[in-house]
C-alpha cells in the first residue's frame, strides 16, 4: 500500500507572503547588482549563461533528519569532496523535517540565510522556485541532466514566477512499488502465486477469492481506501484532476464508480478486516502474523518481514504491481537536492550538489543496510547490487524488480491536498459501509473536491 502523497502546489503571494519584489529573479539593478528573491546576489547566479567560478569557500549543506542514522556516510562524502577540493569546506546541518519545514525554509530564504545546498521535497521546491530562491541548475550547468533517468530528471522541473518550467533541483533518492504476498495463503485461495494480475480489477478478483476461501481466518488486504487513492486511479489511467489542476474530473470516468463498487463488495464479503476501514495502520503487523495475504507495496516492507517474522518471510514472494492502463510502473516524486541562488559560493555549492547526487554516491548510499531506497541515476540502477539476484530471496528479488521498473517508470502522479484526498476517501468509506451507492459516493466526492479546490484547499 502506497504512502499518501501531499500536494506540491504552493502560491508565492499567498503562502510565501513575499513582497512583489521578492518573487522571481532579476538580472540586476541600475548599479549593476542582481537579486534572487529579495536578496542581492552575484550576477552569475541568475539569468542566462553557464555558472563559472572556482570551487572554494565554505558552504552549508542541509539534509532532513538524516544525521542520526547516516552520519558516517555523509561525513565520508563531505570528506571526499573536501579532499578533491582543498579550498572548499562543507558545513553539514540537519533539519528535523517536521510539518513546518516549508514555511521555515521560505523564511530562511527571505532572510537570505538559506543553506547553500539543501534537501527539499516537491512542495518546498515548488515554493522556493516560484519565489526565485533556487539556482536554475539546468541553465547554469547544461550537462547536469546526463546522469539521471529521464523521467526523474523531468520531475526536477518547477515553475518560476512567470510560469516557465526550470530545473531547480537534482533528483536524489526514491522508492518503488511492487506486490508482496504470502504464497501459502494465495494457494489456499486457489490463486497461482506465479501469475500476478495485470490490472487493478484483476487484483480485486484475487482479493475476492481470498475472502471466499478464508472464512474469516485471514484476509486479502486492509480496507482503508486512503492507501489507494489516487494511486489506483493513476495506475488505471483515470484522470483525477483537470489539466490545470483546478477541478476534479475522476467522476467522469465510469471506471471510478466500478472501482468503488469493487471496494464495497470486497469489504462486505470479508476480504478486509472490518476494523481497518478507518485505521491508518498498514498491513505490516497482520501480514507478519500470517493473517493478511497481501502486504505493503513498499519494498522496505519486505525487509521488515525478513527481520521480524522469518516464518512468514519463508512464505513470502514478490511480483509486479499491476501495470493496468498506465502500461508501466509508477513512481512517486523523489527527494531532491537544490542549490540556493543566494549562495555566496554558488560554484562550490553546485559542484557539491552534483557530487552528492552522482552515480557513485547514490549507489553507495543505497547499499547502506540501514535504508531501503533507490537511486535516480541510470548507472546506479544497473549496478550489480540491484541486478544480481541469487536464489529465491524475496528481498533481493524486490530490489531488482523495482530497480528495473524505475528505468521506465512514470513519475506523472496526481498530487492531492490532504483535504481533497480525505473528501474522496470519506465518500468511498460510506459506500463500503453500504450507506450510499457507489455512484452517489463518486458524485458527492467530486462535488466536495471541487468545493475544496475552489477554496484553494
Amino acid at each position: 500500500m502506497r504512502a499518501r502523497r501531499l500536494t506540491g502546489s504552493l502560491s508565492c503571494l499567498v503562502v510565501l507572503t513575499l513582497t512583489a519584489a521578492g518573487c522571481g529573479l532579476s538580472g540586476g539593478s541600475d548599479d549593476g547588482g542582481a537579486t534572487a528573491g529579495a536578496c542581492k546576489v552575484d550576477k552569475g547566479n541568475v539569468g542566462s549563461g553557464k555558472l563559472t567560478g572556482d570551487v572554494k569557500g565554505t558552504i552549508t549543506f542541509q539534509t532532513t533528519n538524516l544525521k542520526k542514522d547516516f552520519g558516517d556516510f555523509f561525513n565520508g562524502v563531505i570528506a571526499d569532496f573536501e579532499k578533491a577540493h582543498p579550498d572548499a569546506k562543507v558545513k553539514w546541518i540537519d533539519d528535523p523535517g517536521d510539518n513546518t519545514f516549508t514555511s521555515r525554509t521560505v523564511a530562511d530564504a527571505q532572510a537570505c540565510t538559506m543553506a547553500d545546498v539543501i534537501n527539499v521535497n516537491a512542495p518546498t521546491a515548488t515554493a522556493l522556485t516560484k519565489a526565485g530562491y533556487l539556482l536554475d541548475i539546468g541553465t547554469k550547468d547544461p550537462d547536469s541532466s546526463k546522469p539521471f533517468v529521464p523521467s526523474f530528471w523531468k520531475t526536477a522541473t518547477f515553475a518560476d514566477a512567470s510560469g516557465k518550467s526550470i530545473h531547480t533541483t537534482l533528483p536524489w533518492y526514491t522508492g518503488g512499488v511492487l506486490l508482496t504476498y504470502n504464497k501459502d495463503l494465495l494457494e489456499k485461495s486457489g490463486i497461482d502465486p506465479a501469475k500476478a494480475p495485470t490490472s487493478i480489477f484483476g487484483l480485486f478478483a484475487d482479493y475476492e477469492k481470498v475472502a471466499k476461501a478464508s472464512d474469516g481466518k485471514y484476509f486479502a488486504t486492509m480496507a482503508n481506501p486512503i492507501w489507494r487513492i489516487p494511486a489506483d486511479f493513476d495506475q488505471m489511467g483515470i484522470k483525477v484532476l483537470s489539466t490545470d489542476g483546478k477541478s476534479a474530473v475522476f467522476g467522469d470516468d465510469p471506471r471510478t464508480t466500478q472501482w468503488v463498487e469493487w471496494m464495497a463488495k470486497l469489504y462486505k464479503e470479508g476480504a478486509m478486516p472490518k476494523d481497518s476501514l478507518s485505521s491508518s495502520n498498514d498491513p505490516s503487523t497482520l501480514y507478519s502474523q500470517g493473517k493478511v495475504a497481501y502486504g505493503s507495496t513498499n519494498p522496505s516492507f519486505v525487509r521488515f518481514v525478513k527481520q521480524n517474522s522469518p516464518s512468514v518471510y519463508a512464505k513470502t514472494a514478490v511480483g509486479q504491481q499491476p501495470y493496468d492502463a498506465l502500461g508501466v510502473a509508477s513512481a512517486g516524486a523523489p527527494q531532491y537536492i537544490s542549490v540556493a541562488a543566494t549562495s555566496k559560493h554558488a560554484a562550490t555549492a553546485l559542484s557539491f550538489a552534483e557530487f552528492l547526487t552522482n552515480a557513485e554516491n547514490q549507489t553507495a548510499w543505497c547499499k547502506d543496510p540501514a535504508v531501503v531506497i533507490f537511486p535516480t541515476t541510470t548507472e546506479s540502477l544497473n549496478d550489480p547490487f540491484f541486478q544480481n539476484v541469487t536464489g529465491t530471496d524475496p528481498f533481493s528479488q524486490a530490489r531488482k524488480l523495482v530497480a528495473d521498473q524505475l528505468k521506465t517508470a512514470s513519475t506523472n502522479q496526481t498530487n492531492l491536498s490532504p483535504a481533497v484526498q480525505n473528501a474522496i476517501v470519506s465518500q468511498v468509506q460510506l459506500a463500503m459501509q453500504g450507506k450510499k451507492s457507489a455512484a452517489d459516493a463518486v458524485k458527492d466526492a467530486q462535488e466536495k473536491s471541487n468545493e475544496l479546490l475552489k477554496q484553494g484547499s
